[in-house]
């Protein structure tokens, strides 16, 4: 056993939770934690999350998955949070963009002006499985843009759709006095644009060539891959003198697991397998606000416990 400290285990369905779910968790918390403070926030969503202060078990990954397993299985969102998470919240959250902040994938939209979408989706799935290595499929996806005019790039912001209760998660983080940062394998000529309006603090993302007006099917500067994100996460934790205890890590592929290894909380978001074997938080639905019910924030709460303010600035 370890020092003791807060944990909290959540849980949040857009159906009622399992009253037999609900029984399994509080007996197995119980066993694990010893008696638990039950909550239900105040929220569209269906929670219940249950807190104490206590010893870490030696084999905190077996805890989280005994209570999580069934919880998966049963279609309900799940996350075992401990520490600084549960006392003060997450100062900072990093989440992946493709099919994360947003619905769908950039280069598909990018491809499917191109006409070579199905070619593209192909790539983009065997590299988020991680049969590819990220680099060499988006060299092969980016190739087939060469020939389009840049203009597509405000076309595709304009069609981008973000994934519900983005919005809301930029707010809910800025409202508490913190930071939220997109990094994308997919490129700055569209995610700054989406990225903007919503007062996104930090942003990551490739590149695109363009000569004349026409991309050239090449990209520039350094791949943003799975390195880079993890790299990213960091510098912006240490200039904004956060801890990455505190820093919340949101992704869906192979090419999310570096950044979501090193922050305070891992959450994987529809993920692939891969993703969700190892992350510490699994949001089965496309909802982005599950993750404010699984950090036990009230969602329809604008109550800001920081008022220190905030520099908006993207690189």
């Amino acid at each position: 056993m370890s020092d003791v400290v807060p944990v909290r285990f959540s849980l949040a369905s857009l159906r009622p939770l399992p009253h037999g779910l609900l029984t399994h968790t509080r007996h197995a918390f119980a066993q694990f934690f010893g008696r638990a403070a039950e909550t239900t926030l105040r929220s569209p969503l269906f929670t219940r999350s249950f807190t104490t202060t206590a010893p870490l078990p030696d084999d905190l990954d077996e805890v989280r998955s005994r209570l999580r397993g069934p919880a998966i299985a049963l279609g309900v969102d799940c996350a075992l949070l401990t520490g600084p998470l549960v006392a003060h919240g997450p100062r900072m959250i990093v989440t992946d963009v493709d099919s994360t902040f947003i619905r769908g994938e950039v280069i598909e939209m990018l491809a499917a002006a191109a006409g070579t979408a199905s070619m593209v989706r192909e790539v983009t799935a065997r590299a988020m499985r991680g049969e590819l290595d990220f680099a060499q499929s988006l060299r092969e996806r980016v190739a087939t843009l060469s020939g389009l005019p840049d203009s597509v790039f405000s076309d595709v912001a304009a069609a981008v759709e973000l994934t519900a209760g983005a919005a809301d998660t930029v707010r809910a983080i800025h409202t508490r006095g913190g930071y939220f940062g997109l990094v994308s394998g997919g490129f700055h000529e569209v995610v700054d644009r989406v990225a903007e309006p919503l007062g996104i603090d930090k942003v990551l993302a490739n590149r695109l060539g363009v000569s004349k007006g026409i991309l050239t099917g090449h990209t520039r500067g350094p791949v943003i891959d799975r390195a880079a994100k993890a790299e990213a996460l960091a510098a912006w934790a240490d200039e904004f003198a956060i801890p990455l205890e505190q820093v919340v890590a949101v992704g869906d592929g192979a090419n999310d697991l570096d950044m979501m290894r090193i922050a305070g909380l891992s959450v994987a978001f529809c993920a692939k397998p891969v993703v969700l074997e190892e992350a510490d938080a699994a949001i089965t639905v496309p909802r982005l606000d599950m993750l404010l019910a699984l950090l036990g924030w009230d969602t329809d709460s604008a109550e800001s416990s920081s008022s220190t303010p905030r520099d908006t600035r993207t690189e």
